[in-house]
């Protein structure tokens, strides 16, 4: 049945049924579809790797479900299966105009970093009130860890809603089908090609406590100046790569080498006095937030392969950094 509203596609939008629910049933109440927001700000960011494009998906599917009448939405079987389907969607043409739109960006572009709000002190975690923030929404785990999400960006568009949606969240290829536009099949072929991307590019990670250890060694190598103990920390093949959007100074191609890594690192310690590192949680693993005059500039996630950093994505766009502040 169609509902009235248009989804991103020009597809009607989507009439789910489902055993969990029948129409006009507790599924329906306002509550219940509130409570739906966290599940689908958790799919949205890991679809698109950014909270802020997220929660913008995520008010648009609301904003379609709070547009059909009454009786409509008592036709819907299960409003859950309806928002996902509908932010899905949304999600999906997004990925396909960021293609686009990351052609005219200014340098490498790397997807939005994520705090752990555990880690502030009288932050708001804890405080029993629902986040105001979409990044409070979002769950860190290994699917969200920096390595992961920028395998995703070498996905098409179609591959990454399957693989996502299924390998991640466990939704049926049935229920995908309805998003893509593709048969079961054919996005059970999207999930596996996904699933060999990120098997070929990723490594296993080492135990937390080993991560930990190494990034605080070189966090104080790094304060330090000293450049043999950052190049012994540093994988000789190692790549760090800083996104700035053009709105900030900064290397605008991946910097390649350990040795070549670390002197960069020194150059830019001497140009940027009164900068202070500091030891926090990003997207679930250990990174450091740089800090000039209390105000978060740059945050880097690691990725660390046989006890050496072999990546540094360095987030330096002011835009990426509001989950920061």
């Amino acid at each position: 049945m169609s509902t009235g509203a248009e989804p991103g596609r020009g597809r009607s939008e989507p009439h789910p049924g489902g055993p969990e629910s029948s129409p006009g049933g507790p599924e329906s109440s306002p509550g219940v579809i509130v409570d739906e927001r966290r599940r689908l700000i958790n799919v949205a960011y890991r679809l698109l790797g950014s909270s802020a494009e997220a929660e913008d998906a995520v008010q648009e599917a609301y904003t379609r479900w709070f547009a059909l009448s009454r009786q409509q939405q008592e036709a819907v079987a299960s409003p859950g299966a309806w928002l996902t389907t509908v932010a899905g969607r949304i999600c999906l043409d997004v990925l396909g105009s960021a293609r686009a739109r990351r052609e005219r960006y200014v340098g490498p572009w790397i997807p939005e970093p994520l705090p752990d709000r555990r880690e502030w002190i009288g932050g708001r975690a804890g405080g029993g009130a629902e986040p105001a923030d979409p990044a409070d929404q979002i769950v860190l785990d290994e699917s969200v860890d920096m390595a992961f999400l920028v395998v995703l960006e070498s996905m098409t568009p179609a591959e990454r809603v399957a693989f996502i949606l299924h390998d991640v969240f466990r939704y049926p290829f049935a229920e995908i089908a309805a998003i893509v536009g593709r048969t079961p099949a054919a996005c059970r072929q999207l999930a596996s090609s996904g699933r060999r991307r990120v098997r070929a590019a990723r490594t296993p990670a080492p135990p937390a406590a080993g991560q930990v250890g190494l990034v605080r060694r070189f966090k104080e190598a790094w304060e330090s100046k000293d450049i043999e103990a950052l190049v012994a920390l540093l994988d000789p093949d190692a790549t760090m790569t800083a996104d700035g959007g053009g709105l900030v100074g900064t290397v605008l191609r991946p910097v390649e080498g350990g040795k070549s890594i670390a002197q960069y690192l020194l150059h830019i310690a001497g140009k940027a006095p009164g900068l202070v590192l500091l030891e926090r949680t990003v997207n679930g693993r250990p990174g450091l937030v740089a800090e000039h005059t209390g105000v978060p500039v740059t945050v880097a996630a690691f990725d660390i392969t046989d006890g050496s950093i072999s990546r540094i994505w360095a987030v330096r766009n002011p835009e990426k950094l509001r989950a920061w502040t």
